[in-house]
């Protein structure tokens, strides 16, 4: 075993020759380099330089972008006919490092690592058995209670030395394993000037998440993930035996789940924006309820029975699409303006979105309950669904309306500046007042967001439940939109959180309650699971935020 273990000498002289052959063509390519790209890069960072500086005065600034211009176009030109040399050069290096570098250095490197770390735990076991044997030979001649705890006390502190010693050579062997690893795309960086190729970034990725792999850390981002798969497994297995035969993982199973998270998906999108700000909203569900009755009053199949302050409203003369993006738009709005005025209470008397939040959920309750005596205001005109979201081929087009709100909401959050913003007010709204963010925009900007998405995905499931809008529709929602966030990964402690885990959230439990209802559990027993989740995925979400501090 000893004779695979490579000493650093060995190691460099095995990676000498491949760094000379590389060097050497990286000694021309940079020579090639010179007058040509690199002057680009340089020329383009003074042009823009220039651009931006205002103490030049404006016949001096355009003096010199004119310079630099024309300097530009020459190193252009340089770079333009040295480029097929230079990838030549570099698909010799490429060719090279294929042939040579795995089987003269990477593997022999791997081979002496898998040695050392043998080495090291027939080294540890070792050592520990000499512990015991120390051990057991001072116990033997102790009779003192006190001097035998003391001796069991140096003997636990001793195997924990052993331990951490042990934990240190491995942690060291890992270590130049992956150097050796990485040194192959460090010489390709140097060439490629970090322009990888798709398989050499995966590769890459695939090693530094082995490097960076830790269990702990691992079971505290999808423990929740793996605990709710088996769970799903095992009622993909109690289903036949239950059903008699009917299953649970079926492809129309899944479009119904899908279907019936769309809505709710626009509804978490606009929660998570506010969770993300270490706030919540409580009125989700009201919102609901309040758009539905919206909607379904403006698309009413003819005039509608129930009256809003006692005045019946006929929408009939207007054509059917016009109707559909007039209670869009009145959903939209309606929602907006109480999520701002909840956005505009908390960004500017520092009032907790939650006292915000659930005086909105009881003034509009209240208040659509009032106007519409609560009833419900039956169905909308049966063409609307057929023209909104209809069904191909069996597929409902419903869920391309959510994937079409993950894709928007998703470039706000992570390709815009109020995207940048949000996560920098959640994480520390006071460093991010004092870097000039202003934090009652973001703010109100993100309820105001959240209002637009709850007035869309109501709208959505109006038409997709064919009307039947009350007061009360949407009760609970404002809870599994929360727990849908919680459970997805967006943090309450603010700043942390990616779109893909609300829709895992919502995916989640919307799949959970579909499962369970064709088990023919309890819809009772349902909000018992649903807590037990919500828990779990708190625990874990404080337990990281500990582990961080």
């Amino acid at each position: 075993m000893a004779n695979n273990i490579l000493s650093a000498e060995q190691e460099q002289k095995l990676l000498q020759p491949i760094d000379s052959y590389v060097g050497a063509i990286q000694d021309k390519v940079n020579a090639l380099r010179e007058d040509g790209t690199d002057k680009v890069l340089d020329l383009t960072i003074a042009i823009e330089t220039v651009k931006k500086d205002r103490t030049l005065a404006q016949g001096e600034k355009e003096n010199r972008l004119a310079e630099y211009s024309k300097a530009l176009e020459q190193a252009k030109g340089i770079e333009n006919r040295n480029k097929a040399e230079i990838d030549k050069l570099i698909a010799d290096a490429e060719t090279y490092l294929k042939e040579h570098f795995d089987q003269e250095y990477y593997q022999p490197v791997k081979a002496s690592c898998q040695a050392e770390k043998e080495q090291a735990k027939a080294e540890y076991e070792k050592a520990l058995a000499a512990l015991a044997k120390d051990h057991e030979s001072n116990l033997a001649s102790l009779k003192e209670k006190q001097d035998i705890d003391d001796e069991n006390y140096v003997y636990k502190n001793r195997k924990f030395d052993a331990k951490l010693t042990y934990r240190n050579n491995l942690q060291q062997i890992k270590d130049r394993q992956h150097a050796a690893f990485a040194h192959r795309y460090h010489l390709l960086d140097l060439l490629k000037m970090s322009r990888f190729s798709f398989a050499e970034n995966r590769a890459q990725k695939w090693e530094n998440y082995k490097y960076t792999f830790n269990s702990r850390s691992f079971l505290l981002q999808n423990g929740l993930y793996i605990a709710i798969i088996i769970i799903f497994i095992g009622l993909c297995i109690a289903t036949p035996i239950v059903k008699g035969g009917q299953q649970l993982l079926t492809y129309n199973n899944v479009l119904n789940i899908l279907q019936q998270a769309s809505p709710r998906i626009f509804l978490a999108l606009g929660v998570a924006g506010l969770i993300m700000l270490a706030g919540t909203d409580l009125s989700v569900g009201r919102h609901v309820g309040m758009c539905m009755t919206i909607s379904t009053i403006v698309m009413h199949q003819g005039i509608n029975t129930g009256g809003v302050f006692g005045h019946i409203f006929d929408f009939t003369g207007l054509p059917v699409l016009a109707r559909v993006v007039l209670a869009l738009l009145c959903c939209i709005c309606a929602s907006v303006i109480f999520t701002t005025i909840a956005g505009f209470f908390t960004a500017k008397f520092k009032m907790h979105p939650f006292i915000c939040t659930m005086a909105n959920m009881l003034v509009i309750f209240g208040l659509v309950t009032y106007a519409t005596k609560g009833v419900s205001f039956g169905a909308i005109e049966s063409t609307i669904p057929k023209m909104i979201i209809p069904k191909v081929n069996g597929f409902p087009t419903i869920i391309l309306w959510a994937a079409a709100a993950v894709a928007i909401v998703w470039f706000i959050w992570n390709k815009t500046t109020f995207g940048k913003n949000l996560y920098a007010v959640g994480g520390n709204a006071e460093a991010a007042a004092v870097s000039g963010i202003s934090v009652f925009k973001v703010t109100v900007l993100a309820f105001m967001m959240a209002g637009v998405l709850y007035g869309f995905g109501s709208w959505l499931e109006c038409i997709r439940m064919v009307g039947s809008g009350s007061a009360a529709y949407g009760q609970g929602w404002d809870m599994d939109a929360i727990a849908a966030c919680v459970v997805g990964g967006i943090s309450f402690t603010g700043g942390i959180g990616k779109i893909r885990g609300v829709v895992v959230g919502v995916l989640i439990f919307t799949t959970l309650t579909y499962s369970l209802t064709i088990l023919g559990i309890d819809s009772n027993l349902q909000f018992v699971f649903s807590g037990i989740i919500i828990l779990v995925a708190v625990t874990l979400d404080s337990l990281k935020y500990v582990q961080k501090k």
